[in-house]
């Protein structure tokens, strides 16, 4: 088996490959708890929900882990995905806005098992400073950069509202934050070298409601009259409003 280091592998593997490299995290980690040994290319596909052509193709930028009639150690391509995307680390969190979302996230199970340590909630509503989530007190957001400077904080989440958002990504950067996933419905704009992933739920409801929407067009089409003015208005209206996805 050859194998590559994070360095090198980083530098030429598609970011859509990047993206989908959890997936096979997950798929194979739910294996390993099932007892499963090895599985075959087929079988980690149909487990990560992808074509088996393309998890051959994604694995490949990671170096050759499969055997031949055999297929894949599961905890060792595990072991090898988790270090390719920097998951053997224990990575300090930071979550900025405990509201509802703040509360939810706080309380994901999920951070710890997946290499990431959640070690404070900040929020700028004095009142919640007396509330203690998932065992963590809610400290001040002035508490950000000596937090940060003390615990080593490598990720900031903001789930603010939207108009506070931009102020938290710009005292994050400032504190030295370089990573944010950002669930604000808010575009941020932030230094070159900050990495900003968005997760925008309103956007995802609407991509579902088309795809509903065509379905429900497909099996019953109707009568379609268009007058040429009012519906183009209205798609003009949209238009600007609704951001894509990051």
């Amino acid at each position: 088996m050859t194998e590559r280091t994070p360095t090198e592998a980083a530098r030429d593997i598609p970011e859509a490959t990047v993206a989908r490299l959890p997936v096979y995290l997950r798929a194979l980690t739910s294996l390993a708890e099932s007892g499963t040994p090895t599985c075959s290319s087929e079988e980690l596909a149909s487990a990560a929900g992808v074509n088996s052509a393309k998890l051959r193709k994604d694995l490949s930028y990671l170096g050759s882990y499969g055997t031949r009639g055999v297929g894949y150690d599961v905890e060792y391509l595990r072991y090898q995905i988790a270090r390719e995307i920097g998951v053997t680390h224990d990575w300090p969190v930071v979550i900025v806005g405990i509201g509802n979302l703040g509360h939810a996230l706080a309380n994901f199970s999920g951070f710890r098992s997946r290499g990431f340590r959640v070690v404070a909630l900040l929020d700028a509503d004095p009142g919640r400073h007396r509330e203690q989530v998932a065992g963590i007190d809610v400290r001040p957001f002035s508490d950000l950069a000596s937090i940060v400077e003390v615990q080593g904080v490598a990720i900031g989440v903001i789930s603010t509202p939207a108009h506070a958002a931009q102020d938290v990504a710009d005292a994050m950067v400032s504190a030295g934050i370089s990573s944010i996933l950002n669930f604000a419905p808010q575009v941020l704009a932030v230094p070159e070298g900050v990495d900003v992933r968005k997760v925008d739920l309103s956007i995802e409801l609407q991509i579902l409601a088309y795809h509903q929407q065509r379905k429900a067009s497909t099996a019953d089409p109707g009568p379609v009259a268009l007058d040429g003015v009012g519906d183009a208005e209205g798609l003009d209206d949209l238009d600007g409003r609704v951001e894509a996805p990051a």
